[in-house]
């Protein structure tokens, strides 16, 4: 089977830059959204966990049972996996006590140990072969625990370390743009640069978040996360149909 007619059946979108634009808007959103929930409306990350579990489950029940690839489906699990992300960590970290360090390595193991399953299982991990229910299943259970361990590792570096919440964001940035280069410098597998780069994008997304609503003692701007979240909802959507609309006048 060609990657033409892969990518047809996949219920992934084509990885270009505007997927990650994409991706890292929905990584920050995840930040300011779930804080807006666990800690603007002061329900905290317990609750706030149990809430985005919900929401989680649901899109990724929707997003399995789909026939065919929906840009706005699959944006919303992507979504509900950094929402998710952010208050399983807050709540990993500040209330079990265990620290980002501790629960990045945690989920570092997590992570692997997913991707190692759905290598073993599926004979691939490559995001085009996502097409049935069970390698739909490894891409979202592989997404859960590198959306979490991106937010424990941004915040690592961003507090833990003490790297502030711009220097953080610089680090993950040029990380990322690394990566970019060896994906066309490199003969590196672009299956590992893409999921290096899926995983870089989050902790990217959460220092950039925190930057945006965190006091301004702490080195953020403290805007509103709920105008925060607002803006960021309406970029994605601006992005995804601007994007569709485009691929339709190429079509014909």
């Amino acid at each position: 089977m060609n990657s033409e007619v892969k990518q047809a059946l996949s219920k992934v979108p084509e990885v270009t830059l505007v997927f990650w634009v994409i991706k890292i808007l929905a990584t920050t959103l995840g930040e300011t959204g779930g804080d807006a929930v666990s800690m603007s409306m002061g329900l905290g990350y317990l609750v706030g966990t149990a809430i985005f579990s919900i929401v989680f489950v649901v899109a990724v029940i929707v997003q399995m049972y789909s026939k065919k690839f929906h840009p706005v489906t699959y944006w919303a699990t992507i979504i509900a996996t950094t929402t998710l992300g952010t208050t399983i960590a807050d709540f990993a970290d500040r209330s079990l006590g265990i620290g980002y360090s501790g629960g990045s390595a945690i989920l570092l193991v997590l992570l692997m140990g997913s991707l190692f399953a759905w290598q073993r299982t599926t004979g691939s991990i490559a995001v085009e072969t996502v097409s049935s229910p069970k390698t739909e299943a490894f891409y979202w259970i592989t997404i859960m625990f590198s959306q979490t361990l991106g937010t424990a590792l941004g915040d690592w570096v961003a507090d833990t370390e003490g790297l502030g919440y711009a220097a953080s964001a610089i680090i993950f940035g040029g990380l990322l743009i690394f990566i970019a280069l060896a994906y066309y410098k490199t003969k590196v597998s672009h299956t590992i640069l893409f999921w290096s780069a899926f995983i870089l994008t989050r902790p990217l997304g959460a220092v950039v978040g925190d930057f945006i609503d965190k006091p301004m003692s702490e080195g953020g701007l403290e805007l509103s996360r709920y105008s925060a979240t607002a803006v960021l909802i309406v970029l994605i959507l601006f992005f995804i149909f601007a994007f569709k609309h485009n691929a339709a006048k190429q079509n014909h």
